[in-house]
């Protein structure tokens, strides 16, 4: 037979596979909820963030539900569409949502740091044009969106080095495959757009100034709290109220590998 080419899968796609097939063998049954978050990166000793895109992977592909505030719970057969993607496919899709957008972090810092010292006021004007129409348009997601986007270029164009603006229009459109936009849904809310008004401004209100390092601080802060509110609460447990796993089972796990105990 001959050899067949090797197609790279990423780590939450990894874990995905691992819990779709827990369920597959009935060890997390139809209507259970899932282990939280934090004990399930422990046991496979990977980051939250894989988690949560493995988690968000398989909602995707309708084997689980998210109920943000509440937990992970294992859909029912008829409910769960085919095909599944999200758990079984071997393609690389790219960057997840978190490591995209700490690229974005570490490379939009630098640039903002750069537009600081390269600002002019036209440039600056065209900034403030652009959180102008991310206000007005504050309920129309595809205008804010156009907006919010136009904003990051700019910086970039701000700079005066032609490479820059593609590179983050690029890292930009990213930022519009199936796992981004089911975490925008779940977690984008009315104070995260509200704050990134806040956060845009700041970052107008340091390149105008001319300090780089204020630039490069509030891009960093700016990016960092999306982040942050892409992670939290998936399954926050109420107090009185433990959580279930499947049948009770506990999971034993090495690194990067999880199973039910024999």
């Amino acid at each position: 037979m001959p050899l067949q080419t090797v197609e790279p899968m990423r780590l939450y796609r990894q874990i995905a596979g691992q819990i779709a097939t827990l369920i597959g063998n009935g060890e997390f049954t139809a209507g259970s909820r899932l282990p939280p978050e934090r004990e399930l990166a422990t046991l496979l000793g990977v980051s939250r963030t894989s988690v949560r895109e493995a988690i968000i992977a398989l909602e995707i592909a309708g084997r689980v539900e998210v109920r943000v505030g509440t937990g992970i719970f294992v859909t029912r057969p008829g409910a769960r569409r085919k095909p599944e993607p999200g758990a079984t496919s071997e393609r690389d899709d790219g960057p997840g949502p978190f490591e995209l957008l700490a690229a974005r972090s570490l490379i939009e810092g630098e640039i903002a740091a750069l537009a600081a010292r390269n600002a002019t006021a036209k440039g600056v004007l065209a900034l403030r044009e652009t959180i102008a129409r991310m206000r007005v348009h504050a309920d129309d997601f595809l205008r804010r969106d156009a907006a919010d986007r136009d904003f990051h270029v700019l910086v970039a164009e701000v700079t005066g080095n032609g490479a820059l603006p593609s590179t983050v229009g690029h890292l930009w459109d990213q930022r519009h495959g199936d796992l981004w936009a089911k975490i925008e849904e779940h977690f984008h809310t009315p104070a995260l757009r509200a704050k990134t008004l806040i956060d845009h401004e700041a970052i107008v209100a340091a390149i105008e100034a001319r300090d780089a390092d204020a630039a490069r601080a509030s891009m960093h802060r700016h990016l960092q709290r999306v982040a942050h509110e892409f992670k939290r609460r998936i399954d926050e447990e109420p107090p009185h109220k433990p959580a279930a796993a499947g049948k009770g089972k506990k999971i034993i796990a090495t690194r990067g590998t999880m199973r039910p105990p024999s």
